[in-house]
């Protein structure tokens, strides 16, 4: 994890940097008629004329102090407008995690469990649908259909958890819908490959032999030994949900660190988009360590060990 947030660092940095122009040009506008030498004392002043080597050096030099900057555009730390925002992004998320974990399994469970039949048919039509509609469009027809047409959602104006529970989701269920599907369906499918392997073991065969009622073979025994791959699949689906959080709080105006970080890359605010990115990177992978300490609870035949 150390290495590989090293790496993100280096990647950020630079790709950053790719985006042409800088804070400077954002600050004084494109008609703006301004003397070389203010443009000079600008770049000085957020330490643009210095090599970016030395700029990545302070930067990284910060981190390990444990101070994520200061955002150039708000003059506030950065750890705290995210977290400002972050509260948003973890509801989003969570909800969404929610959503396809509980229809992506139970449509894995079905699929599998009724191979080739109509509903198997349609579980798996379903799923390609899920993977292949891009999340913004999914996110604009939505909005189209529920807000604009059917006028059963509310506009977005944000209304937080604790000040009113019910808006709140009434506000959430949609970006959470749009941001699970892709998950459910990912989930669905390795769910239902899982299930048909572990369908044919031997073990399964002999408590259906036994008499056992077939849901108690199915949810007992059968699902739990299926789980290990869905749970790496799940882990990761986390991750890629904090990423897509991003477009779809732009589509519908959540003010999450998605819309934050791009934000702060229309404003060229470096130390800003730096810190949010990274910062998101490592809660992905943090994620990802713990669904690993989580086989070992799935399944007792592995065990970690020095």
């Amino acid at each position: 994890m150390a290495l590989t947030m090293l790496g993100l660092t280096v990647l950020i940095f630079l790709m950053l940097r790719l985006i042409p122009g800088t804070v400077v040009e954002q600050m004084i506008g494109a008609d703006a008629v301004v003397s070389p030498a203010m443009v000079a004392e600008l770049k000085r002043f957020f330490g643009l004329d210095q090599p970016w080597w030395v700029q990545y050096g302070r930067w990284l030099g910060q981190l390990v102090q444990g101070d994520l900057g200061t955002s150039w555009r708000t003059g506030k730390p950065v750890v705290h407008l995210i977290m400002e925002r972050l509260p948003v992004t973890i509801e989003l998320t969570g909800l969404a995690v929610a959503f396809s974990l509980v229809l992506g399994v139970a449509a894995g469970i079905v699929s599998a469990v009724r191979r080739d039949q109509a509903i198997d048919n349609v579980t798996r039509i379903g799923t390609l649908l899920g993977l292949s509609v891009p999340v913004f469009w999914q996110g604009t027809m939505l909005i189209l259909l529920f807000s604009l047409t059917l006028r059963w959602m509310p506009p977005v104006v944000w209304v937080d958890f604790l000040t009113d529970p019910r808006r709140n989701l009434t506000i959430m269920f949609l970006p959470a819908l749009c941001l699970g599907t892709a998950s459910a369906a990912n989930i669905a499918r390795t769910t239902r490959a899982s299930m048909l392997d572990v369908l044919r073991s031997e073990y399964v065969r002999t408590a259906s032999a036994k008499g056992l009622a077939g849901r108690a073979i199915i949810l007992k025994h059968a699902l739990k030994n299926a789980l290990i791959p869905v749970v790496t699949v799940a882990g990761l689906q986390v991750g890629i949900l904090l990423g897509g959080a991003v477009v779809i709080e732009e589509v519908f105006t959540l003010p999450g660190i998605g819309r934050l970080v791009l934000w702060s890359i229309y404003q060229r605010d470096y130390p800003l988009t730096q810190s949010t990115i990274l910062f998101i990177a490592v809660m992905f992978m943090t994620i990802n360590l713990l669904v690993d300490l989580l086989y070992g609870y799935l399944d007792p035949r592995i065990r970690y060990s020095s």
